[in-house]
C-alpha cells in the first residue's frame, strides 16, 4: 500500500512539471507564427495578425522588385521605412475595423458572395466565377477560405465606413481658382539683353589683394572634394594590339562577308506612290506635270506621309524589269509612271543617283585589320581573365599582376565625376565608388573588353587648395565677376531710365517681346531667377537682372488670367478640383483614423514584429 501511494504521488508531481513546461514554452510559438502570440499590434480590441503582417510585407517587397528589377533584402527595406509603412497601413485598417465593431457595422454573406465573384483574379474565360482560380490564389497566398472571406468582409465594411466619412466633400472653389491662377496665369514681357559689347571694361589685372579677397570669400570653389587614392592594374585591347598575330586569310574572309559593303552597284533614292487604278494614277501625274499639285500634295491626298512611301536606296536588281528600266533610264531626279506593281499602278519619284563604287581588298585591308586586331585583342583578354582571377585568389599583389601579365600599374585620386584616364570607364567608376578599405581586389571587365583590378589606398578628406596652386583660376573668376558687375550696372541704368519715363526707342535699345509665359516657361537666358522675379512683378514694372556673361532689363507688359473657355484650361481646372477633393478626403480620413487610435489606443508587440522580420532573408 505504501509503495502504491508513493507511486501515485510521484506521477502527479511529473504531470505538474510537464504542465509547467508546456505553459512556459507556449510563448515560443511566435517564431513560426503558430504559438500563443498571434498579433504584431492592436488597435483597441482589434489585432493586426502576424500572418497578415508577414504577407503584406512580402507583397511590398515583391512590388519593389517588380518595379526596380532588383531584389531588396528586408535589412535594406527597413532603412527606407518600408516595414513601418506596411505596419501603419495595417494599423489604419485595424482602426476602421475596431470602429465598425464598436458601432455594429458589418456586411452579410450575400454581399460577400457578390464581391467575391467580382474579383478579376477569380473569373474564368466565360467571365464567371472560377473555383479553380480561387483555390489556386488561396494556395499561393497561404490562406483558407474562411480567412480570405473574413478579410473581404472587413474590407467591404471599411469601404462603407470610409464612404460615410468622406462622401459629399467638395473642393473649395477659392482654393482651386487660386491654384489655377498660380499654374496657368500668363505674362508678357519685353526683354533687353546687355552683352559685353555694351560695356567698356578696364584692362587692368586684379591685384594680389583682390585675388586673396576673392579666394578667402569663396573657399568652396577651390576645395577639392573627398577623393579615394586608388591603385589599379589594367589592360585594354589597344595595349596589346602589337602582340596580335595577323591572319591574312581571316582578313580576306571578313572582306568577302562584307562584299556588298565594298562592291556596290549604282543605286537610286526612290519613293513609290500607289493608286487604286491606272486612271487615278494618270490623273495624278497630269496634275503634277501641270504644276496643279506637288508630289507632296499627291501623297497627302492618299492619306500618307513621305515616310510611308520611302523605298530607300535601291539597285537595279531590287526592282522588277519594267520598273528598273523606267527608274534607271532616268538621267536626273524626277517623277515617272504610272508603272504596274504588285500593289497596283504607281508613280515613282527618284530623288538622287548614287554612283556605283568598288573598294578592293587592298584598299579595305587597313580598316579590316584595325577591327580584326581589336576583336582578337578582346578575345585574348577575355581568355586571360580567369588567369588574372586565379592570381588574385592566390594572393597576388597588383605589382605581381603587372609582372606576370600584360596589365599596367596606375594610381588615381578618384572622385565622383572624374573622367580622366581609366576614370572615364563607367565600370571603373562604379567599382571605385563601392570599394572600401580592406576589400580584396577582383578582376572586372571594362566596356571595351579590357580588364582591371583596384585597391583602395587612402580616403582623402576634402581640402582647400593653396592659393598659389589655383591663382589662375581665381584670376579668371575675379575677371568674370568684374564683367558681370559691369553688365548689371549698365542694365540697372537702363531699368532706371525706363522707369523714369524713357522708352526703348529713345535709349536705342534692342528689345524682344515674349508673350504667354507661365511659371514653368523657358527663356534662353543665364539669369536663373528670371521667371521667379517675373511673377513677383506688377504690370508696368521694370527690373534689372544679373546673368553669366549677360545682364537683362525686363519690363512686364501684361498679365493674363487663365481663360476658362479654353478647353485645356477647363480640363486643368477639373483635374485640380478632383485632386483637391481627394486631398481633403484623405486628410479627413487620416484625422478620423487618428482619433480612433487616440480613443482606442495602439499596442505594439515588438517581439512578434522582430520574429516576423527574422523569417525574411
Amino acid at each position: 500500500m505504501a509503495s502504491g501511494t508513493k507511486g501515485k504521488a510521484s506521477n502527479i508531481f511529473v504531470w505538474i512539471i510537464l504542465a509547467l513546461l508546456i505553459l512556459g514554452l507556449a510563448g515560443f510559438g511566435v517564431t513560426n507564427f503558430g504559438g500563443s502570440v498571434n498579433s504584431v499590434a492592436s488597435v483597441g480590441d482589434t489585432e493586426v495578425d502576424v500572418q497578415e503582417y508577414a504577407r503584406e510585407l512580402q507583397e511590398e517587397l515583391r512590388a519593389i522588385q517588380a518595379q526596380t528589377g532588383q531584389n531588396l533584402p528586408l535589412s535594406q527595406a527597413t532603412t527606407f521605412g518600408i516595414d513601418r509603412a506596411v505596419l501603419q497601413r495595417l494599423l489604419a485598417g485595424a482602426s476602421l475595423d475596431d470602429e465598425n465593431t464598436r458601432i455594429g457595422l458589418s456586411v452579410g454573406d450575400e454581399v460577400i458572395a457578390r464581391e467575391l465573384v467580382r474579383v478579376p483574379q477569380f473569373q474564368g474565360l466565360s467571365g464567371g466565377f472560377d473555383r479553380d482560380s480561387y483555390d489556386f490564389y488561396l494556395n499561393q497566398t497561404g490562406q483558407n477560405e474562411r480567412d480570405f472571406e473574413e478579410t473581404l468582409r472587413a474590407d467591404t465594411a471599411r469601404t462603407i465606413l470610409q464612404g460615410a466619412v468622406v462622401n459629399g466633400l467638395a473642393s473649395s472653389e477659392t482654393q482651386t481658382n487660386a491654384i489655377l491662377n498660380f499654374v496657368a496665369e500668363e505674362r508678357d514681357l519685353q526683354l533687353v539683353r546687355v552683352t559685353v559689347e555694351d560695356v567698356a571694361l578696364a584692362t587692368v589685372e586684379p591685384t594680389d589683394a583682390e585675388l586673396q579677397a576673392y579666394y578667402d570669400a569663396n573657399p568652396a570653389a577651390f576645395t577639392l572634394p573627398e577623393r579615394k587614392a586608388i591603385s589599379y592594374a589594367w589592360v585594354t585591347p589597344d595595349m596589346v594590339l602589337d602582340t596580335i598575330d595577323v591572319d591574312e586569310e581571316a582578313l580576306k574572309d571578313m572582306y568577302q562577308e562584307r562584299l556588298s559593303q565594298y562592291q556596290q552597284p549604282e543605286r537610286r533614292l526612290l519613293e513609290r506612290l500607289v493608286f487604286p487604278d491606272a486612271a487615278a494614277a494618270e490623273d495624278a501625274l497630269a496634275r503634277f506635270n501641270s504644276n496643279a499639285a506637288s508630289f507632296e500634295d499627291l501623297v497627302a491626298e492618299r492619306g500618307l506621309s513621305l515616310a510611308d512611301i520611302d523605298q530607300g536606296d535601291v539597285s537595279r536588281d531590287d526592282l522588277d524589269a519594267a520598273t528598273a528600266e523606267a527608274i534607271f533610264g532616268m538621267l536626273a531626279p524626277g517623277v515617272v509612271g504610272p508603272i504596274d506593281t504588285d500593289f497596283g499602278p504607281a508613280l515613282f519619284r527618284m530623288n538622287a543617283i548614287l554612283s556605283a563604287h568598288s573598294t578592293s581588298f587592298e584598299e579595305a585591308r587597313e580598316a579590316l585589320l584595325a577591327e580584326y586586331a581589336v576583336d582578337r585583342a578582346r578575345r585574348v583578354l577575355l581568355d586571360s581573365a580567369s588567369m588574372v582571377d586565379d592570381l588574385l585568389a592566390g594572393g597576388a599583389s597588383l605589382q605581381e599582376l603587372a609582372d606576370e601579365t600584360d596589365m599596367q600599374l596606375g594610381q588615381i585620386e578618384w572622385f565622383a565625376g572624374a573622367e580622366d584616364g581609366i576614370a572615364a570607364y563607367e565600370s571603373f567608376a562604379q567599382a571605385a565608388a563601392a570599394v572600401q578599405e580592406g576589400d580584396f581586389a577582383e578582376v572586372i571587365e571594362l566596356e571595351d573588353g579590357g580588364l582591371f583590378a583596384l585597391e583602395l589606398t587612402e580616403v582623402i578628406a576634402p581640402n582647400l587648395q593653396p592659393l598659389a596652386e589655383v591663382k589662375e583660376a581665381v584670376r579668371i573668376a575675379v575677371k568674370r565677376d568684374q564683367l558681370n558687375s559691369a553688365l548689371l550696372a549698365v542694365a540697372e541704368g537702363h531699368a532706371a531710365a525706363l522707369s523714369g519715363g524713357e522708352t526703348h526707342e529713345t535709349l536705342g535699345l534692342s528689345v524682344t517681346d515674349e508673350q504667354g509665359l507661365t511659371r514653368d516657361g523657358f527663356l534662353e537666358v543665364t539669369a536663373p531667377d528670371l521667371m521667379i522675379r517675373l511673377f513677383d512683378m506688377e504690370q508696368g514694372d521694370t527690373i534689372a537682372l544679373a546673368g553669366e556673361g549677360e545682364a537683362y532689363v525686363v519690363t512686364l507688359t501684361n498679365i493674363s488670367a487663365p481663360d476658362l473657355n479654353d478647353p485645356e484650361i477647363a480640363q486643368l481646372r477639373t483635374a485640380l478640383n478632383d485632386q483637391n477633393s481627394q486631398a481633403v478626403a484623405s486628410d479627413l480620413l487620416d484625422a478620423f483614423i487618428s482619433e480612433i487610435q487616440n480613443d482606442a489606443g495602439i499596442t505594439l508587440n515588438q517581439a512578434a514584429i522582430n520574429a516576423v522580420h527574422a523569417q525574411f532573408p
